[in-house]
């Protein structure tokens, strides 16, 4: 059964720091894909970062670029985002996904959150200005 822990989330004023963690079990395919999306009340879920293990391919949204890492400890079954530089605008609960859909291998889908089957709970960031 696969499974996903995302923690990390709190409070922190703008221009802050946070690191997220996400702890997965239960992938017994080697081609996987992993990452962070989030949402605000609204708005649709959006992914942040994605990687990809068949290529260690990793993928950043926009917003995220120059900010965000998305990094791995494979000994850990750990993902990370650390996330520097925050702004309000980041406030949003985020949650840790994963796929073993080939859809989800592509650069074009990568990101989308209808190739990601696998999701664990939210952990909610809060950016105060």
């Amino acid at each position: 059964e696969v499974q996903l822990q995302a923690c990390g989330g709190g409070l922190v004023q703008a221009g802050g720091s946070l690191r997220l963690s996400c702890v997965y079990s239960g992938f017994d395919f080697d081609d996987y894909a992993i990452g962070w999306f989030r949402q605000v009340p609204g708005k649709e879920r959006e992914g942040v970062s994605c990687f990809t293990r068949r290529d260690a391919g990793t993928y950043y949204a926009d917003s995220a670029k120059g900010r965000f890492t998305f990094s791995s400890d494979s000994a850990k079954n750990t993902v990370y985002l650390q996330m520097n530089s925050l702004k309000p605008e980041d406030t949003a609960v985020y949650y840790c996904a994963a796929s073993f859909r080939p859809g989800a291998f592509s650069t074009w889908y990568v990101m989308t959150e209808d190739q990601y089957e696998y999701w664990g709970q939210g952990t909610q960031v809060t950016v105060s200005s």
